[in-house]
């Protein structure tokens, strides 16, 4: 298993597609189960899109793996080092999941799942032996952004946290440990909280949804592309760096904190911010602005990549 040859993907919408383009570039065997009479033309079509895209990051093999589809997850767990899965999250489809391809498990296989909004420890109540489960959370779309969060916890055996991380990196991801059960893990909460403030000032009159928009990719968006915001103050307090950043600011950021707005996203607020985004995106379809989405951050990638790795 030294070099997780052999992986698995269960289920097959958009995140498991783009899982499957992204091991099968870096020439690992592929088997892809789900139960959509589509599955194979869908995966096969979404790979096609993102193989230019994973060519141009550098992350296609020189002989990428090969290919296969099941419309049996045993069979595709079968002979498995690793499996990913990303079924919709549910957790009566995800136990009944697990209790079928649990006992068709190659000894020491671990399985990560995808899921953003459930709790390892709720999931774990579908598996027997769940000591090779864990989670592997992405961001969409896996085969392009970085992020896996991953958690194991005191059910998990001995080294398998460790051992998905490596696989992981193997196959260009960048991880970060969950070290307890929180809702939303650590990214979509971060994302939650940058959201929460920016409808905030929309409903509150402060800006637009384009000018709200505006001024995180043209601010501290670019600045976040480079490091994290706590590693940027640090800079940001000169040669004395956090310390004097936090001795600083101490008094402005109590008050920002304390002005933070609390909406909700009721039908009136949603009604907002769709109008505001029609209103910004102009007569870019939903898929030019997804490829002009895809191209930037291929760009960025790309540009800061090489710097991480020296």
């Amino acid at each position: 298993m030294s070099d997780f040859q052999h992986v698995a993907v269960i289920g097959a919408g958009v995140i498991g597609a783009s899982w499957a383009a992204l091991f099968l570039a870096s020439g690992r065997n592929v088997a892809v189960y789900d139960p959509s009479p589509t599955m194979e033309a869908d995966v096969r079509g979404y790979i096609d899109n993102a193989w230019p895209t994973l060519r141009e990051l550098g992350l296609v093999n020189a002989e990428p793996g090969q290919l296969s589809f099941h419309d049996d997850v045993a069979s595709a767990v079968a002979g498995a080092d690793f499996i990913q899965e990303s079924v919709p999250e549910r957790i009566a489809i995800k136990h009944e999941l697990f209790a079928r391809l649990e006992a068709a498990l190659k000894p020491g296989a671990i399985v990560a799942s995808s899921a953003s909004g459930l709790r390892l420890g709720e999931m774990q109540a579908g598996w027997n032996n769940p000591s090779h489960f864990i989670l592997g959370h992405p961001f969409n779309p896996p085969h392009l952004i970085p992020l896996v969060e991953v958690m194991g916890n005191d059910k998990t055996a001995a080294g398998v946290v460790e051992q998905a991380e490596r696989f992981y990196a193997l196959v260009g991801k960048v991880t970060i440990r969950v070290n307890r059960e929180v809702k939303g893990h650590v990214a979509n909460r971060l994302q939650a909280a940058l959201w929460r403030e920016a409808i905030h000032l929309v409903a509150s009159g402060v800006a637009s949804v384009e000018d709200v928009d505006k001024a995180v990719w043209a601010g501290p968006g670019l600045r976040w592309a480079a490091m994290g915001p706590t590693l940027l103050f640090h800079l940001g307090g000169g040669a004395e760096g956090l310390s004097s950043f936090c001795q600083k600011y101490t008094e402005s950021f109590h008050g920002w904190w304390d002005d933070l707005g609390d909406p909700r996203l009721d039908a009136q607020t949603a009604s907002m911010l769709v109008q505001g985004v029609q209103d910004e995106a102009g007569e870019h379809s939903w898929a030019t602005l997804a490829t002009q989405r895809d191209a930037l951050i291929t760009r960025l990638l790309k540009a800061t990549t090489p710097l991480r790795r020296g």
